[in-house]
C-alpha cells in the first residue's frame, strides 16, 4: 500500500546517480511533469538542473508559452485523457509528476490515467487529508503535501527556537539552530546532548566557517550553528530548551 510522503521525498525523483547541474552526459533519468504551476514549474527547473529529462503539459496555453523557451519538451495537453498520454509516450518514462494546483477533480483524474498506463512510478501533489487518500486509492505511489509541510516548518522558525526545520518522515526531523549558551565552551561529549535530550548535533558550523561532521570532541563555540537530528518530539523539547536558556 503506497504511503503518504513528506516533502523531502521529493528528493526521490533524483535518486539516481546524476552528471550534476553541468547537464555533461546523457540524462539517466526521466520525469513526466503534469501541471506548470509555482509548484510544477520549480520542480521541472530543479529537475532539469539536475540533468534529468523533463516532459511537462499543461492546459494553459499562457504557461506553456512561458516555458517553451525553458523546456526541451512541453505541450498544452489534457492530463486526464489516457489515450493523449498513451500517445505523448508517458509509459516509456521512470517518473510522472502530477503537480497540478487546486483543481482536485483534474488531479485525481490525472492520477487515474497515469496508473491505467501501467508504466511510471507517480508522485502527486495533495491539498488535504482527504485528497491524499483518494489519490493513493486511484493509484499514486507517493503523496505530498507541499502547502500543509511548508506551514508547519515555517511554523518552527516563527517561533524564535530554530533557525531551520525538517520533518524528514511522521516520526524524524532535523532541526538548524544556534548554540545555547550553556554548552558554549564543552565538547559535544561532556554536554551530554544526546543523553539528556535523545537528539544527536551530526554537525557544527563555526561563525565564518562550514559544516563539518561533529564527533565527541567537537567543542561548542558561541554562535555556533548546530544541526541536530532525532525524533520530532525530541528535537522540539531540545529547541525549547536551547530558548529557553537564552531568555
Amino acid at each position: 500500500m503506497p504511503r503518504i510522503r513528506k516533502l523531502s521525498d521529493w528528493a526521490g525523483l533524483a535518486s539516481s546517480p546524476q552528471s550534476g547541474a553541468t547537464g555533461d552526459g546523457p540524462p539517466s533519468q526521466s520525469v513526466f511533469m503534469v501541471g506548470l504551476g509555482r509548484f510544477g514549474s520549480s520542480m521541472a527547473r530543479e529537475l532539469i538542473a539536475l540533468n534529468i529529462e523533463v516532459m511537462a503539459i499543461d492546459t494553459d496555453q499562457e504557461l506553456i508559452d512561458r516555458w517553451a523557451s525553458k523546456l526541451s519538451h512541453v505541450r498544452r495537453a489534457d492530463g486526464t485523457d489516457t489515450e493523449t498520454l498513451r500517445q505523448l509516450g508517458v509509459a516509456s518514462f521512470d517518473t510522472a509528476v502530477v503537480a497540478i494546483g487546486s483543481d482536485i477533480e483534474a488531479s485525481i483524474l490525472t492520477t487515474a490515467a497515469l496508473a491505467d498506463l501501467d508504466g511510471p512510478t507517480i508522485w502527486a501533489k495533495a491539498l488535504t487529508e482527504e485528497h491524499g487518500r483518494i489519490l493513493r486509492r486511484v493509484g499514486a505511489d507517493h503523496v505530498v503535501f507541499p502547502e500543509k509541510q511548508m506551514g508547519e516548518r515555517v511554523a518552527h522558525v516563527v517561533s524564535g527556537r530554530v533557525i531551520d526545520y525538517f520533518e524528514l518522515d511522521d516520526s524524524f526531523a532535523i532541526a538548524e539552530l544556534r548554540s545555547p549558551r550553556v554548552f558554549v565552551g564543552k565538547t559535544l561529549g561532556e554536554a551530554g546532548i544526546r543523553q539528556k535530550y535523545g537528539v544527536t548535533v551530526f554537525s557544527v558550523k563555526p561563525p565564518e566557517g562550514t559544516f563539518t561532521y561533529a564527533t565527541a570532541e567537537t567543542r561548542i563555540g558561541e554562535n555556533d550553528l548546530l544541526l541536530v537530528a532525532g525524533e520530532i518530539a525530541a528535537c522540539e523539547r531540545f529547541a525549547a530548551a536551547a530558548a529557553a536558556n537564552e531568555k
